[in-house]
């Protein structure tokens, strides 16, 4: 593969990790005095997702593609209004109780997201980080959070396979066969709600005690549909820099996932963590490979904004809860392209953000 000559073009250099165990400033990660707990989720998926082996972690499955609507780009508004409004009634609050909206999708002017604002009387913070914006907005949320500056957020992401296609490759009307490398984009919203309360209830709800911040990571890859080698060097080099700002190693975690890698992103994943002397094994899995079935048409696995936030808040949250992870890292992975970046014959940068959360 042939590397770019851009930031992170050499994401397992592993020359600084000394210094960075006694770096104050934790470089790139954001440790938490208190942490921020997480107290409500809710998950909204398509039927094909709901048909996974993931169906009876997700809070609602749509009947049909359309969801009611007439248009696709108005399922998925609606699919985060749902998601929102299910994510503050699980927390046990009501909508005036939280303070600031955070949320992000993969629509140009992230319409689905400020669309859905609308109908929400709170201050609303637009976020694009591709398909990385769950753990994004997770991340900045929990900042503010911690600072004091707010008490309750609710965060959220998503995406629709058939707006997905609309804006990024062809309308589905074309018929147009994906190459094996392909992932499939996820039909689905999650959402959780943060709160600042240190109050003894707050001590089951799972809490996020740290942020690493990526880099943007150009390998050269130009194949649109090859996601998951464009965002495993980004996945990787976050992964890196929060084990050696917090000086720590994989097998300190119950288990670490990555956003929509697909298995073909893992596996590179995988080798890139091993060769900078971070090896992986049962404890790291793609959310992309978890979502659909052997059985079903999904190529590498499930991709887009939806695919990590319906994993983190279904799956991933209740074995949280259940005690059965102690300690977790959600790893969002985007890739930075647009239609014209790729007709121009740009690359596809990769980002990647690492949030830590503990039972």
């Amino acid at each position: 593969m042939e590397r770019g000559k851009k930031e992170c073009k050499r994401p397992i250099d592993i020359s600084h990790k000394k210094q960075a165990q006694t770096n104050p400033r934790h470089n790139q990660t954001v440790v938490f005095k208190n942490g921020v707990q997480i107290i409500g989720g809710y998950s909204i998926v398509g039927q094909k997702e709901g048909g996974g082996p993931l169906k009876s972690t997700f809070s609602k499955i749509m009947e049909d593609e359309y969801f009611g609507e007439k248009t696709h780009e108005a399922a998925e508004q609606k699919m985060f209004e749902y998601a929102i409004r299910g994510a503050i009634k699980s927390a046990g609050l009501e909508r005036g109780d939280v303070d600031m909206m955070f949320s992000g999708d993969l629509l140009n002017q992230i319409t689905s997201s400020s669309f859905a604002a609308r109908s929400f009387d709170m201050m609303f913070i637009g976020i694009y980080g591709a398909c990385s914006t769950m753990a994004l907005t997770l991340g900045i949320a929990s900042c503010l959070v911690e600072a004091g500056f707010i008490k309750n957020a609710v965060v959220s992401a998503g995406s629709h396979f058939a707006t997905a296609e609309r804006q990024y490759r062809t309308p589905l009307e074309l018929g147009n066969q994906k190459p094996p490398n392909a992932q499939w984009t996820v039909t689905g919203v999650g959402a959780s709600v943060l709160t600042s309360s240190t109050s003894p209830s707050a001590s089951i709800h799972p809490r996020v005690t740290s942020v690493t911040f990526g880099k943007v990571c150009d390998w050269g890859v130009k194949d649109v549909n090859n996601m998951g080698a464009a965002m495993a060097p980004s996945a990787a080099h976050t992964l890196i820099a929060h084990f050696r700002d917090t000086n720590t190693k994989p097998e300190d975690y119950c288990h670490i996932f990555t956003g929509d890698l697909g298995k073909l992103g893992e596996n590179i994943c995988r080798d890139l963590l091993a060769n900078a002397n971070y090896p992986v094994d049962a404890n790291y899995t793609d959310c992309g490979r978890l979502i659909y079935g052997k059985s079903q048409n999904q190529y590498q696995g499930g991709s887009g904004c939806g695919c990590s936030a319906v994993c983190l808040n279904g799956f991933i949250l209740n074995k949280l809860r259940k005690g059965e992870y102690k300690k977790i890292l959600f790893v969002g992975t985007g890739a930075l392209l647009s239609p014209v970046a790729s007709f121009q014959g740009n690359t596809v940068p990769g980002i990647s953000h690492c949030v830590c959360i503990e039972s």
